[in-house]
């Protein structure tokens, strides 16, 4: 099965086509580029086709990462997966960002549980715990630094994440130092997700930091 994997929750932008068969990744393009997701992805997407030897009529499935992250990133590469599944009629599965973090985690440490933990600003944390399998032993949830400190509390694993800096005092088997997501590993659990009732949505867990003033809006006629 060959699965097209998009990344465009972070400041990062990038494409991959994987082969399931071999486990590899047969092409990939992408840079970290701030901002400007939606005018660079479709690039970054025939640039992973080239580089693979492969076309868009040989993709078979879609996975993109459905945050958190940012707002605008996360829209973008959700809209694009969806239109490229509708026009290909192929499926297409979220991602969650934290379950690509914790799959390279788990790559590194495959026997233990681990704890990812990424920088959300405004003094919080985005935070989910998986099982060494890669289950979610809870849910993803955003939370001051003090009460995601609490999850540290009879945690026996590895942390990894943005965020590590702010909960590594407490001793841990591992610190994996992991922070941005890998696209095979994106595309990797993609191809194992069942596509059943699995139509990727964005995963947002407060509202966007930038809000429209009210008090400005011109009146529709």
């Amino acid at each position: 099965m060959n699965v097209l994997a998009i990344d465009t929750a972070g400041t990062a932008c990038f494409a991959a086509i994987y082969d399931s068969e071999t486990d590899r990744l047969s092409g990939s393009a992408g840079a970290d580029i701030g901002r400007g997701h939606a005018e660079q992805l479709m690039g970054f997407i025939d640039g992973a086709l080239a580089a693979s030897g492969r076309q868009l009529g040989d993709i078979d499935r879609i996975a993109v990462t459905i945050g958190p992250g940012s707002f605008t990133g996360i829209r973008v590469g959700v809209a694009a997966a969806r239109g490229f599944a509708l026009a290909l009629r192929v499926p297409v599965v979220g991602v969650s960002t934290l379950a690509a973090l914790a799959g390279s985690a788990g790559k590194m440490y495959p026997r233990l549980p681990v704890l990812v933990a990424m920088d959300a600003k405004r003094d919080e944390l985005y935070c989910q715990i998986f099982e060494p399998d890669g289950t979610p032993r809870t849910g993803p949830q955003v939370l001051e630094i003090i009460e995601a400190k609490k999850l540290l509390q009879n945690f026996e694993g590895v942390i990894c994440g943005s965020a590590t800096r702010h909960l590594t005092q407490t001793p841990l088997p591992g610190v994996a130092q992991i922070d941005a997501v890998d696209t095979a590993v994106v595309a990797r659990l993609g191809a194992m997700a069942d596509p059943q009732g699995n139509r990727p949505s964005p995963l947002y867990l407060r509202g966007p930091d930038v809000k429209s003033q009210s008090g400005f809006a011109v009146a529709r006629v």
